[in-house]
């Protein structure tokens, strides 16, 4: 994303932060974190893609990927680093493309805590906020920041050919 990012974007890329943050901040405010909480947790996770409300394990990691291909072919034509290495090893980028991810994927993190939220108190009849801050992004973000530098990788490819007339 080499273009700044619209005042809406940014509003949304803020609240999904603070949403994320302050439903991890609840979480362990209110739950702990044992080592048998977190346990618990990532069972719970695993359990989640068998049972009720099943789609958004495909749509949203589906949403982030598109995200992720815009993105990353933007990334090819510019001749921008890959996204997750810069990220990694690049401490002078590393807030700014940071930003970028979250800016890109902020409505698939709301939706994925809203979706999450529903689902506990609708199927667990209590609430995990953290889990649902956990569950959001290992389907919005985490995808994105896996896909975007290889999108990046094979559109250089296509944007590096020549076209023959």
């Amino acid at each position: 994303m080499t273009d700044a990012p619209s005042k809406a974007a940014v509003v949304q890329a803020r609240l999904a932060v603070a949403l994320i943050v302050g439903f991890i901040v609840l979480g362990v405010v209110c739950y702990d974190l044992s080592s048998e909480d977190l346990a618990r947790v990532w069972k719970r996770i695993l359990a989640r893609p068998g049972g009720p409300m099943t789609f958004r394990f495909i749509l949203q990691p589906a949403m982030a990927a598109i995200a992720a291909l815009r993105d990353g072919v933007n990334d090819a034509r510019t001749g921008r680093s890959p996204y997750l290495w810069t990220v990694l090893r690049s401490v002078e980028e590393r807030g700014g493309r940071l930003w970028e991810g979250i800016v890109a994927t902020a409505r698939i993190l709301i939706l994925g805590v809203i979706v999450d939220t529903v689902y506990q108190l609708s199927e667990l009849h209590t609430f995990y906020p953290a889990e649902a801050a956990l569950i959001a992004l290992l389907l919005a973000l985490l995808p994105y920041a896996l896909l975007r530098g290889p999108i990046a990788r094979i559109a250089r490819h296509w944007v590096a050919l020549p076209t023959s007339n």
